[in-house]
């Protein structure tokens, strides 16, 4: 590990707003904040908006900026890049913002039944080749039912067309209420003000994709926790690549 990382990770021991549960670490000890994040931490009663593979942090606290009166949490695994969102956090005392590094596979352990309201998934990794860690699969919509309040909201914002794709059958296969839609965010007029503002916070990997000439794709839907969900049988064609800087997969040419 290089100089650097081991440097931010022993200053993120020292964040305030940064909670760090890896599997190593919640199988031994319970997170005691669960159901209390309102109480024990942000001290007040307002919404609760996770980021999940927040990255860097930057919609965790962009959102944050936009809009003070709801609590937001980034959550990751990888420490290093969450530092920087986390002190940008701390440096201009955005109190309705915290971050939690964990695997996303044990979301649940660390919030109680109707303790979340929304959740967004940025630029999450298509997982073109392993359906069950696709962030929008019906296996972590399951966990998400856990704690997302009835009906609650999942955005997604992703340059991947096989994401989306298969987002948008998943939700269409288990009718799921849609709220919004756009296959080419930036040049779409029907957004309203509100919604257009947020969704023009951008991350670091976004300028990449949109220098690249890639359309940004977004969508968000409700999640009743009434009725088994299913994943569809449609074959989606594979993506020509899977995210910055990754090399171009190989092999199949289309996945379920």
């Amino acid at each position: 590990m290089s100089k650097g990382k081991l440097q931010k990770f022993a200053e993120m021991e020292t964040f305030k707003n940064v909670f760090q549960y890896p599997y190593s670490v919640i199988e031994n000890m319970p997170f005691e904040m669960k159901g209390r994040w309102r109480n024990d931490y942000f001290h007040n009663n307002n919404p609760i908006v996770l980021e999940l593979g927040c990255g860097k942090g930057e919609y965790t606290v962009g959102l944050a900026r936009l809009f003070p009166d709801v609590n937001f949490i980034g959550v990751d695994i990888k420490g290093a890049r969450m530092h920087k969102g986390a002190k940008e956090a701390l440096e201009e005392k955005l109190d309705n913002v915290a971050f939690l590094r964990t695997n996303i596979e044990v979301i649940d352990h660390f919030f109680s039944e109707d303790e979340v309201q929304e959740i967004w998934l940025t630029f999450s990794d298509p997982q073109m080749k392993n359906p069950r860690k696709r962030l929008s699969s019906t296996y972590f919509l399951e966990r998400y039912r856990r704690f997302l309040t009835d009906g609650g909201i999942i955005h997604l914002k992703t340059d991947s067309l096989f994401l989306f794709t298969y987002t948008k059958l998943m939700v269409e296969h288990n009718s799921l209420p849609l709220l919004f839609m756009t296959e080419d965010l930036y040049h779409t007029d029907v957004i309203d003000e509100t919604t257009k503002q947020i969704l023009e916070i951008k991350t670091y990997y976004e300028q990449q994709w949109i220098e690249r000439g890639l359309n940004i794709k977004y969508m968000k839907f409700q999640l009743p926790k009434c009725a088994k969900l299913e994943e569809s049988d449609i074959e989606i064609p594979l993506d020509d690549y899977r995210s910055y800087h990754r090399n171009k997969r190989s092999g199949k040419d289309v996945a379920k």
